[in-house]
This record gives C-alpha cells, structure tokens and sequence, in this order.
C-alpha cells in the first residue's frame, strides 16, 4: 500500500473529529484566554484551523521561510466567527486530501526545510514533517481547544472515545 494511501485514514479521522471541536467554539467567547501567557481562543482557533493546509506546503514545496513577507501575505485572513474558522479548515483540508492523494512515496523521502528569515530551524524528510509538523502539531492544539470548551462549560464533542458529554 501507498504511504499516503496508508496516511489518508488518520488525516481524515482527526480532521472531522477537529470540525466538530471548531463547531463548539461560541463566538462570543472568542476573547477567552485561560492563563495570561495561554492564546486567546480566538487565536488558538484561528491557528489550528490552518494546520491542516501545512501539509500542502509539505508535500508541494521543499521549503517554507514563515518570516517572508510574501509567505504572511498568503496566510488566511483570521476569523472572528465559527462559520468563518469552518471556512478556512474546510479549504485547507480540502487543499490537503488532494496533496496526500497525489503524493508518491519517493515525495515523502525528500528532505524539507523550515525557516526563519532565512536561518534554517529545521530540515527532514517530508513524512517526519508531515507527522510532526502537522498532525501531532494539530492533535496538540485541538486537545487545547477541547479544553477551553470545557472551561467555557461548552459540550466537548467525542474525540477518542465518549467525552462527559457525549457517549
């Protein structure tokens, strides 16, 4: 089987169970933040919801310098609105099944570089970044969030298993 064939799976399970968490989130609340060094929901929210299209950038490119101004320039807008965060992760997931479904193996082998204004941070094969970079990262901030929702005494949707809320 296809390395990516073998991904797909995985990538599709944690970002349903992600849109179910993004569709919990009350915009009204968007100004929480549960620790004055933690994100303020609206934050944590708006970067989880681009996680996914990193694999894109993963599996389309070599590299990524995020202190360019032109790779800021194509960041998504941020959202002030749940509707607005479904909008972002569903184009991203989108733009990513489609990278994964066009992957080869030999494409997972090649090296992939992260900077910063030029200073490498790190570089590894594309499938250490993939589930490093993006999975691991998204599983971390979605399991924030899940936390915030339960701060918030907002039902926390079933993830791995029951929650508290839903069997």
């Amino acid at each position: 089987m296809a390395l990516a064939k073998a991904l797909l799976p995985e990538f599709e399970h944690e970002t349903a169970t992600l849109r179910r968490v993004i569709e919990r989130i009350p915009a009204d609340r968007m100004d929480y933040r549960p620790h004055a060094k933690s994100f303020t929901l609206h934050d944590l929210a708006n970067h989880l919801v681009t996680i996914p299209g990193w694999a894109i950038t993963t599996l389309k490119e070599t590299e990524l310098d995020f202190g360019l101004p032109e790779t800021q320039a194509r960041q998504p807008k941020p959202s002030a609105t749940t509707e607005g965060l479904l909008r972002t992760l569903d184009a991203a997931v989108e733009g990513a099944l489609n990278a994964l479904n066009q992957a080869s193996d030999e494409d997972f082998q090649v090296v992939w570089t992260l900077k910063n204004n030029g200073q490498v941070l790190f570089a590894m094969p594309r499938i250490a970044v993939y589930r490093g970079f993006v999975m691991n990262h998204l599983i971390h901030h979605r399991a924030q969030v899940a936390v915030y929702l339960r701060m918030l005494d907002v039902r926390v949707p079933s993830i791995y298993g029951p929650s508290a809320d839903e069997s």
